[in-house]
């Protein structure tokens, strides 16, 4: 299993989160290979977790963030990462 690991900077938090709920979220977890995600806030910092089963898959969702990233937040990176243990 493999997470694409993505930080953000929240520009507008109630208008980033109506985006999320509404478009972002609703178009990952129909990605090839999902398997969950997890989104959170930290002041105006977010940071998202979203795990796939292949390490292909989660390649092909890493491609497709900067498209799905509202105009509410600036990104500030993502990464591809081994899930190497989880409970």
């Amino acid at each position: 299993m493999h997470a694409v690991v993505t930080r953000v900077t929240i520009n507008d938090s109630d208008a980033s989160e109506s985006e999320l709920r509404e478009k972002v979220v609703p178009a990952i977890s129909q990605a090839p290979g999902f398997v969950a995600g997890y989104w959170t806030r930290k002041d105006d910092t977010g940071l998202s977790m979203v795990f796939f089963e292949s390490e292909e898959a989660a390649n092909a969702a890493e491609e497709r963030v900067p498209s799905m990233v509202p105009d509410t937040v600036t990104l500030e990176g993502t990464e591809v990462r081994e899930v190497v243990a989880h409970a």
